[in-house]
């Protein structure tokens, strides 16, 4: 039995607005569904996530879900001219994009199989690159009255905004365009169902009123709440902006400590929305978290789950092997374990001195490592009096005044690491 795809998004919390009769729609026949992806950068961040996992749980539901690569608005750049992330790209620079989206939308969804719902990867600019302006007026523009534009949410707000400057020729007919979209890919593909986050709406819906109107045919239409925090930050950012599916851009490390960090409300909404956990098995996770809220279990496997699925399980074991390290009673041995990036990424922020790799291969005693070479002590002889007192640390091993440092040291071949105390860490750095 396939599971029913609206009763899913139900108890997900997933499902923000339907049209009537699309789960009859559903039921009756396999179907073919949509959503859209902007292709200005070569890589998703975890707000694209939630139409991801729509499209994932529309395929596991027997369904066949199309992925469509905005090229042809990728060209066009921001209608509203007020972002500077989506920037005019070429061809070619959206071509790579195009093949970078796909490879981490593989991680959801099967495209390579030859079953009947294999997902499908397309991008609108192949069919709009030739479709000249009259045409498009002439064509499409004719159906679509700019009464029923106007009566949009989207294009209402804009216009009666106090901040707004206006609302330009090619903003407004966005919806044109990716109602034609629709109109496309119903025709060509079968398409009926055009999914998306709650403020596509009145998008989508000029979609379906141009299945309607040129193709004689019905459109569905879903789409998915936007998601956002307890605490009212904005879900998706954090201190160095988006967080990325890439792991040159935003570290599998990092990646996990965002989704561990969830406040248990938060993670309590996620782990419905980015898991494939079925619902029993999130009752229990949810219950074991109530007995110990302090264990953090919840956002352990959500942190677990959603890494495992984006990078490997490898990334995951690895970033929460890094999660724990600082505490860790083999850290010596731990901590070489980790590759360069993941090492800076768990200690970004303490403060780091370059030294000549000279030094530490002809053997540095510790009185020069901690202040003479460094300055990360005042004096030679506040070094001296710490060493004393037994508060030095290297590699978190306790050392004396008279230990020097060697290669053996080095972690990744390039870093030591130095503490006096419990709380100030600091970073020799081999060059």
């Amino acid at each position: 039995m396939k599971k029913n795809f609206v009763e899913e998004l139900k108890w997900r919390g997933m499902l923000h607005d339907s049209m009537p009769g699309v789960e009859e729609h559903l039921n009756a026949a396999m179907r073919s569904a949509y959503i859209g992806f902007d292709p200005t950068a070569d890589s998703l961040h975890i707000g694209n996530l939630v139409p991801i996992m729509l499209l994932a749980h529309y395929q596991r539901c027997g369904h066949k879900p199309f992925a469509l690569v905005g090229g042809a608005t990728g060209m066009i750049g921001d209608p509203s001219g007020k972002s500077n992330e989506r920037n005019l790209l070429d061809e070619k620079t959206l071509r790579h994009n195009q093949e970078s989206i796909k490879k981490q939308l593989s991680h959801f969804l099967d495209f390579e199989s030859d079953a009947d719902n294999a997902a499908v990867l397309v991008n609108n600019y192949d069919w709009m690159k030739s479709f000249s302006f009259l045409d498009f007026i002439r064509d499409v523009g004719k159906h679509i009255t700019v009464n029923y534009m106007m009566a949009k949410d989207s294009v209402k707000n804009r216009i009666s905004s106090e901040s707004t400057d206006g609302m330009s020729f090619t903003e407004f007919t966005y919806q044109l365009v990716q109602g034609y979209d629709f109109l496309h890919l119903y025709k060509s593909n079968e398409c009926t169902i055009q999914m998306g986050g709650s403020d596509q709406w009145g998008n989508i819906t000029t979609g379906t009123e141009l299945i309607r109107r040129i193709g004689n045919g019905k459109g569905f239409a879903i789409t998915c709440p936007l998601i956002t925090k307890s605490d009212g930050s904005k879900f998706g950012k954090s201190e160095g902006g988006n967080v990325w599916l890439d792991p040159e851009r935003t570290s599998p490390y990092k990646f996990y400590q965002y989704w561990l960090n969830s406040s248990d409300e938060d993670a309590e909404k996620y782990i419905k929305i980015f898991t494939f956990l079925s619902e029993s098995e999130i009752d229990a996770v949810i219950s074991e978290h109530e007995e110990a809220p302090h264990l953090r279990v919840l956002q352990r496997r959500l942190a677990e789950e959603i890494t495992a699925m984006v990078h490997s399980q490898e990334d995951f074991e690895n970033a929460e092997r890094a999660s724990t390290i600082l505490f860790s009673r083999s850290f010596k041995q731990d901590i070489k374990t980790l590759n360069e990036k993941t090492f800076l990424d768990v200690f970004e922020g303490v403060p780091q001195a370059e030294l000549p790799m000279a030094d530490i291969v002809s053997g540095l005693d510790m009185i020069a490592a901690l202040a003479a070479k460094t300055n990360f002590l005042n004096s030679n002889g506040e070094a001296r009096r710490a060493l004393k007192e037994n508060s030095v640390s290297v590699n978190k091993e306790k050392v004396k005044e008279d230990y020097m440092l060697t290669v053996e040291d080095l972690i990744n071949d390039r870093y030591i690491i130095l503490n006096k105390g419990k709380k100030n860490t600091y970073i020799i750095k081999a060059v």
